[in-house]
């Protein structure tokens, strides 16, 4: 009786893993106040919002001592607090200091940078405006650095064409950091159409690690069936990763742990991306990638189209 024929073997999932991905200079500098600030003052230590969309950092802070609270109401007397790495109002540290609260800030500097641009477009008579997504910390923080009625948010190119604005008024736009590079291009182009004398701002406001992070994913998306990006649904930078993936034609699937991998998303796939928001830690990537070789033989290539070296400095408070 003749042997049967050996059944066909599956070839290797090719895994491309983005780079650069992951944490940025002002998450690493955000998480690092935190982390310091337990060391010199003792836990409890505040913490106004998450000091970063990440979950597991988040959780980890906790467990160090750190409390996260929405408010400033919420942290009692006599003990610090710290302004997350999307900025606040101008009104958070007034506050702080009159209740004679000790503060740092987190602030990344890339944001705060766009504030002081912000102050200088208003003492400069300009109205502001801001390309951004209505909600998110980042923009409650840039609009609370101004006048109230000083500025006006844009979110699409509809938004441009529908602006009521008084005539002969001097204008100005800027934009959050961690917007979608072609998006913000585009509501950029209607805004110059339409306003002619716009003054831009000296330099793009998108920061280096957002462009960094999308430009990677649209090397490796057009290779790949799937792209995963590790990052938390309410992180800016990482829903653009994955809509810049989707519109490069793959699929994108946003997760925050390899526990939200499905395997019934890798059958008949051939190749898959993986790239991380720049609030996701590097322990996630490892993470995800050894869920995928426990689901399939795998064959993986990091992908490089940028090298990042920028470091920010610690404040003050924390290096004397």
């Amino acid at each position: 009786m003749n042997a049967p024929f050996p059944s066909p073997t599956k070839p290797p999932l090719r895994l491309l893993i983005a780079a650069p991905r992951g944490f940025c200079a002002g998450v690493d500098r955000a998480i690092e106040i935190v982390e310091r600030a337990i060391e010199k003052y003792g836990a409890p230590v505040y913490v106004r919002h998450e000091i970063v969309h990440n979950r597991f950092v988040v959780d980890g802070l906790k467990a160090k001592g750190a409390v996260f609270v929405e408010e400033l109401d919420e942290v009692p007397d006599g003990v610090p607090v710290i302004f997350s790495a999307h900025g606040v109002p101008k009104s958070v540290p007034a506050a702080a200091s009159q209740r004679g609260l000790d503060w740092l800030d987190a602030t990344c500097p890339l944001v705060s940078k766009v504030h002081r641009q912000a102050e200088r477009q208003i003492t400069e008579g300009r109205h502001i405006l801001f390309i951004g997504h209505a909600g998110h910390p980042e923009v409650i923080g840039t609009f609370g650095q101004v006048p109230e009625g000083s500025m006006t948010l844009v979110e699409t190119i509809a938004d441009v064409e529908a602006l009521e604005l008084p005539e002969g008024k001097e204008l100005a736009y800027l934009s959050q950091t961690t917007l979608s590079v072609e998006d913000t291009a585009a509501i950029i182009e209607a805004i110059q159409t339409r306003f002619p004398h716009v003054t831009a701002p000296k330099a793009e406001d998108i920061c280096y690690a957002t462009s960094n992070r999308q430009a990677a994913v649209k090397e490796i998306a057009p290779k790949c069936e799937l792209v995963f990006v590790i990052g938390a649904p309410n992180s800016s930078n990482s829903l653009r990763l994955a809509e810049v993936a989707q519109r490069m034609g793959a699929c994108s699937q946003l997760i925050q742990r390899a526990t939200d991998i499905d395997p019934a998303w890798l059958e008949g796939v051939e190749t898959v991306g993986l790239t991380a928001g720049a609030s996701a830690p590097e322990e996630l990537v490892n993470e995800v990638i050894a869920r995928i070789k426990e689901l399939r033989e795998v064959e993986s290539e990091e992908v490089v189209t940028a090298r990042e070296t920028i470091t920010f400095k610690l404040p003050r408070q924390l290096t004397a």
